[in-house]
């Protein structure tokens, strides 16, 4: 994904790579997270998964079909099926509309379910589903917590009955005791309707519980992927293992924290070769030079890092 940008005195056209060579893959009833620091281009792959921004080049399949180069007028019945849940609640909810028409509203515009009597009672079974108590629908959002608020928004997006659920940061804004609350909501909506998440996140405490798979992103590129377990456990790549150094832990003992130097680089201007070598406290010569390929650990775990292969 790439955006246009104009640089210099006499506003030279260029690109920003937003999003570089990214290659994700998620099964029905999965969880893939995708973890990286803010700004590094999470979000923007959720909305180009989507579509809600088109990809520059590449493609995004869903149920094996291309959603790319689809016009509009085909896609709009294939939204229904992929569906998200965003960061902050209280903004993505209109407040000027009460829950019951914010919840019915995709399910008139995608005909999702004709009928007044059986919209309502799917609206019945959506707010039993997501905790709320049927009578949410005449009040609206600003009367809600910020939980409250998150089981609205989860409702809306379960409302066309979806196959994969975004979710981008969905409990960073909310308060620790109801994340866990969320968390356990969505892992319970998983296993009862076979929902697939790409799960977007800054925060690698959350991962070990709800995912199945990890992707770890700096920069814009995928660094290092496979099974939860594997790479949560065994970290290979050195930002992997400063994020997961970072995670405060109870019995933590003589465990070293890793302090990357410096900040994340300008996606406008990336360091030639490695876009982490300069904060990486194992770089090499060749990370200078050029970009490493993928070298494939197992099975399902890969990384990007000159310290594995040849």
């Amino acid at each position: 994904m790439r955006f246009p940008i104009r640089r210099g005195l006499f506003r030279r056209p260029d690109e920003i790579a937003a999003v570089d060579s990214v290659s994700l893959r998620l099964a029905k009833g999965r969880t893939l997270a995708l973890v990286g620091e803010s700004g590094c281009g999470k979000t923007t792959t959720g909305k180009a998964i989507l579509q809600l921004i088109r990809p520059t080049h590449g493609a995004v399949r869903f149920n094996g079909i291309d959603l790319s180069g689809l016009p509009e007028r085909r896609l709009r019945p294939l939204r229904r099926m992929m569906q998200i849940v965003f960061q902050n609640p209280f903004a993505s909810l209109d407040p000027r509309m009460r829950v019951g028409w914010i919840i019915e509203e995709g399910m008139k515009t995608l005909r999702v379910v004709a009928d007044n009597e059986a919209r309502a009672a799917h609206i019945s079974m959506l707010l039993a589903q997501v905790g709320l108590p049927a009578d949410v629908l005449g009040r609206y959002p600003h009367e809600f917590s910020g939980g409250q608020r998150q089981r609205i928004a989860i409702a809306r997006a379960l409302a066309v009955e979806p196959q994969l659920l975004i979710c981008d940061e969905p409990t960073s804004a909310l308060d620790v005791s109801v994340q866990a609350q969320i968390l356990n909501l969505l892992k319970d909506l998983q296993d009862s309707l076979g929902l697939s998440y790409l799960f977007i996140t800054h925060n690698i405490a959350v991962i070990d519980y709800i995912a199945h798979e990890v992707a770890v992103m700096y920069l814009g590129r995928i660094v290092e992927q496979g099974p939860a377990d594997e790479v949560l456990r065994a970290p290979r790549h050195p930002y992997t293992e400063a994020l997961l150094s970072a995670v405060p832990r109870v019995d933590a003992g003589e465990a070293t924290r890793i302090v990357l130097k410096g900040d994340m680089p300008s996606r406008d201007k990336p360091p030639a070769g490695c876009h982490f070598h300069p904060r990486c406290p194992k770089a090499m010569d060749v990370c200078r030079r050029s970009y490493p390929g993928r070298t494939q650990l197992s099975d399902r775990h890969e990384v990007r890092c000159y310290l594995y292969g040849e």
